[in-house]
């Protein structure tokens, strides 16, 4: 199994940053892909960015260029850094990893935008 514990929600003015840290435990040598989605209040959980074991990354239309997603694999940790916020980016954030073991899932992080 996966534990992942996430961090670095808030609350930020539009335009502002955060910076989202996913910390993994357990058997951490299954895992091949990781991704942040997040879900906004009646909205479906969506995708925001994912990166692969090798580094690839990709990244919803709507973050393009103002998020950028990244690994520390000595830190067993993902990030997603969030730069010129919007109102549109409020929500909760969740980490999930996959591997030979499955999908985890981490409890979620608030991140609430104010225009």
């Amino acid at each position: 199994q996966v534990q992942l514990v996430e961090s670095g929600g808030g609350s930020v003015q539009a335009g502002g940053s955060l910076r989202l840290s996913c910390a993994a435990s357990g058997s951490i040598f299954s895992i091949n892909a990781a991704g942040w989605y997040r879900q906004a209040p009646g909205k479906q959980r969506e995708l925001v960015a994912a990166i692969s074991s090798i580094g690839r990354t990709n990244y919803a239309d709507s973050v393009k260029g103002r998020f950028t997603i990244s690994s520390d694999n000595a830190k067993n940790t993902v990030y997603l850094q969030m730069n010129s916020l919007k109102p549109e980016d409020t929500g909760v954030y969740y980490c999930n990893e996959k591997g030979s073991l499955g999908t985890f899932w981490g409890q979620g992080t608030q991140v609430t935008v104010s225009s």
